[in-house]
């Protein structure tokens, strides 16, 4: 099963740093740098981890932290955060967060500390936690896609693009907006990616699964 992290860190040394490494090891990781991004992010995405920088440019860290509470996502959180004072540590954990890493810290230390709290905390997925739209199954934790009860085999970005159209099937998205869903958040992309992706999960499934708005952009089929 590939774990999806969420990296929210508005360093771009750090940040690009740290979801080199964690990717290295692995995981599948989601990086943005604002408050604005974050929403978007969990709105659109279903994550196992949220790495979780306290002091972003636009919003509190602390108050993404308590959002993320208050809604009882099934989520862990690492802050990483400037402060490690005795105060500091105990109102992150009463505010929700699963732990914590003072800057500046080792990578390793930071993969050994998201293995640990999956050893403590296992993720296991259901039918349950299924996005499912007629005959199409999606399981975001594991990435895996299904028609018809048998698994079809997707690279992680088609698998995101037809995330993103199931979870908004009641409107046309346009290239942009399925973009800034896909995976990297800023990371340059080919001007005809999105066509490729869309043109290779007709393939996979059948033709008349996600239908051009001509002009606007994609709507899933409605089952």
């Amino acid at each position: 099963m590939t774990m999806r992290l969420l990296l929210v860190e508005d360093d771009v040394m750090l940040g690009s740093a740290v979801q080199k490494h964690l990717q290295s090891d692995g995981f599948a990781v989601d990086w943005i740098v604002s408050g604005k991004q974050f929403t978007e992010a969990v709105n659109c995405h279903v994550y196992d981890f949220v790495i979780l920088d306290l002091g972003l440019p636009d919003v509190s860290g602390e108050l993404l932290l308590e959002r993320l509470h208050s809604a009882q996502m099934n989520v862990r959180v690492i802050v990483a955060t400037a402060r490690g004072s005795v105060s500091d540590r105990i109102n992150l954990l009463n505010m929700g967060a699963d732990d914590f890493l003072v800057k500046p810290f080792d990578l390793d230390e930071l993969t050994a500390r998201v293995r640990s709290l999956l050893r403590r905390f296992p993720i296991v997925e259901s039918e349950a936690n299924a996005t499912t739209h007629g005959a199409l199954s999606l399981y975001p934790q594991r990435m895996v896609a299904t028609w018809n009860g048998e698994e079809v085999a997707l690279t992680h970005r088609e698998f995101w693009v037809l995330e993103t159209l199931v979870r908004r099937k009641n409107q046309v998205l346009t290239r942009r907006q399925i973009e800034e869903a896909l995976y990297g958040w800023g990371e340059e992309m080919e001007s005809n990616a999105i066509e490729v992706y869309v043109h290779m999960l007709r393939r996979k499934f059948q033709p008349e699964l996600i239908h051009t708005i001509r002009g606007v952009g994609y709507k899933i089929a409605p089952v």
